[in-house]
């Protein structure tokens, strides 16, 4: 008997993957919250399995998604960056990318972790929504709308709500798989 799986993925391999592996479980750790924050900055205006399709290169070219060694990068870097076909050369994203391993890792120091932060927004445990079709899902909440909005206040760039909620549904702070889905109770 064949998976059911929610509707946005179906018909790639790579996106069912991801589905099946990755999207909404839960991220506690700070370098791979670092990374879903990187890819969503570059989701921004554009498809997720654009930027899916290109992970292994941004992963490369980024580092690895090390923010510390992100932080640190010149111009040079930013220019071989922008020159880079394997990724999306946006130069606004990419020096957003530089800054936002900064802010990252002044949070870092006020909260001990991203993580102790981000998942304080949701007292550390996932909400659960109740979707049949993952069109019902929304684009935005009021809380992706006060994620945001700290965010921004901390420095932070390309985090719009929208982003916002995008990375909160990836690194499982919601689990907004449809009720039907396989994944809805695994995760």
């Amino acid at each position: 008997m064949a998976k059911h799986r929610c509707g946005w993925c179906e018909g790639d391999p790579l996106y069912e993957a991801y589905h099946d592996e990755e999207w909404g479980v839960p991220v506690w750790d700070d370098p791979t919250l670092f990374e879903f924050l990187v890819l969503e900055t570059f989701q921004a205006g554009l498809s997720w399995i654009t930027v899916l399709r290109k992970r292994e290169n941004f992963r490369k070219a980024f580092d690895q998604f090390d923010y510390e060694q992100i932080v640190q990068y010149n111009q040079d870097k930013i220019d071989e960056l922008l020159a880079d076909s394997g990724i999306i050369r946006n130069k606004l994203k990419v020096h957003a990318t530089v800054s936002n391993a900064k802010a990252f890792m002044d949070v870092q120091k006020e909260f001990g972790s991203f993580s102790a932060y981000i998942w304080g927004f949701v007292d550390g445990k996932a909400i659960k929504n109740k979707w049949n079709n993952y069109k019902d899902c929304p684009a935005t909440t009021s809380l992706s709308d006060a994620i945001s909005k700290d965010l921004k206040k901390r420095g932070f760039k390309f985090v719009g709500s929208t982003v916002i909620y995008a990375f909160m549904q990836a690194t499982g702070m919601v689990n907004d798989h449809e009720m039907g889905c396989f994944r809805y109770e695994e995760v």
